[in-house]
């Protein structure tokens, strides 16, 4: 693809609008991800499933549209985000579907069979929406399991009310049992450290031997709604009458940058992986319409514990993106639409054009770096929580970097491993 913007190590179709991960899945050693996606317009409208898929987390292909609305069924108005689980065998989506534009959700079932590339979406619901107190709105079912049982979780609030992760259980996939509230926003350390209206996109998960609660923040401001980073919480699953509760004792943001929104993890045996939705930040939507997309998931990063709090970095595997190294002199421009930067110190990342620098991320503590730079999609990891930024390359614009120490930085263009160039 020529545009210069674009993000071609990211995974996401040529064309079209990305948001939120969905159904994360490893099956039979296959990675699949899906993704919200308007395959006909850049967007946030006709909502389907994307789905991308590789077997090294490097070279991500194309698969068929998953999951699509269905006039006159409970997902007609837009097939929204859930999780992908083996259900005895079977892949299954576990998926919000709205019918109207009311915004109320139904969980709905689709089955696939090894591949998870033909789906058969089915009609009744799992669960309605919940009847928890003070709640207008439900969606993002995400499935775990605890002790040999599989629950579910609904993210959940009202507008101008308190936010709530709803907490089910699910060991019959096809009729939830609600069990009440996992936790609500007036838990002291989730007011200081999640503050919003709703909770977004639960995903409970070990991590280093803790659990770790992820809520996306949506706020009701000024009549409309507003996106508000991701919190994560650390704590403990309590018993709780028939059900669960969740204590957290910790918390923080999962990413400080201002373009990261609805991750989702992938537990596995060995490690838990995440993916984010990384918007548009800096170009308007007549620019993303221009250029025919709008909308890019994170590249796959690894959570672990760092003083008690949440941190991730780069999944380990891509480090076989790295192509040669590129001669770089301090101030000089790189004319690379992807490449990966590490170092020590001060640093500041430019994106230059006819003489204007615009500033994209800088910092001056004295610890190691590591940026990734693919398209307009920045990544930052400099400490354990990590930078999601973007910036925007024209044809005629040079990326510059400017280290308090030089000498420790070393750049490689960044490719895939078949990459000719």
């Amino acid at each position: 693809m020529s545009d210069p913007a674009f993000p071609g190590l990211h995974g996401r179709p040529p064309r079209g609008w990305v948001n939120d991960p969905n159904g994360v899945a490893r099956v039979d050693g296959t990675y699949h991800v899906f993704f919200q996606h308007n395959p006909d317009d850049p967007v946030h409208d006709a909502i389907t499933w994307g789905h991308v898929s590789s077997t090294d987390l490097l070279r991500w292909h194309e698969e068929p549209i998953a999951l699509r609305p269905r006039p006159g069924e409970l997902d007609a108005h837009g097939c929204w985000t859930g999780t992908v689980l083996d259900d005895g065998g079977v892949p299954t989506a576990v998926y919000s579907g709205v019918a109207d534009g009311s915004g109320r959700s139904a969980v709905l079932l689709a089955r696939s069979d090894r591949t998870l590339r033909t789906w058969t979406q089915g009609s009744a619901p799992a669960t309605g929406m919940p009847a928890a107190p003070g709640v207008s709105e439900a969606r993002d079912p995400f499935v775990f399991v605890h002790e040999g049982r599989r629950y579910a979780l609904q993210g959940a609030g009202a507008r101008g009310g308190t936010p709530r992760v709803v907490l089910y259980a699910c060991d019959d996939l096809t009729r939830w049992t609600e069990l009440g509230t996992l936790l609500d926003g007036g838990h002291p350390v989730a007011a200081e450290h999640a503050p919003a209206h709703v909770w977004e996109c639960p995903n409970l998960v070990r991590v280093d031997g803790r659990w770790v609660l992820l809520v996306s923040l949506w706020r009701w401001e000024d009549g409309t709604h507003d996106l508000s980073g991701v919190a994560h919480l650390v704590g403990d699953l309590v018993p709780d009458g028939a059900g669960l509760r969740f204590e957290p004792t910790a918390g923080g943001v999962v990413d400080a940058g201002p373009a990261f929104y609805a991750p989702q993890v992938l537990a596995t045996p060995e490690r838990a992986l995440l993916w984010a939705w990384s918007w548009e930040h800096g170009r308007s939507e007549e620019e993303s319409r221009a250029a025919g997309w709008a909308g890019v998931l994170t590249l796959p990063r690894e959570l672990f514990l760092a003083d008690g709090l949440l941190g991730s970095r780069p999944a380990a595997e891509l480090t076989g993106l790295r192509r040669e190294q590129l001669p770089w002199r301090d101030g000089e421009a790189l004319r690379h639409s992807a490449f990966e930067a590490l170092g020590t110190g001060r640093v500041e990342l430019l994106l230059a054009d006819g003489g204007h620098e615009q500033a994209v991320w800088s910092t001056d503590a004295g610890g190691p770096w590591r940026v990734l730079v693919d398209g307009s999609v920045v990544e930052v990891f400099a400490g354990p929580t990590p930078v999601t930024t973007r910036a925007y390359p024209s044809a005629t614009s040079t990326w510059v970097l400017r280290a308090g120490t030089p000498d420790d930085v070393v750049v490689h263009r960044l490719g895939l491993p078949d990459d000719p160039r």
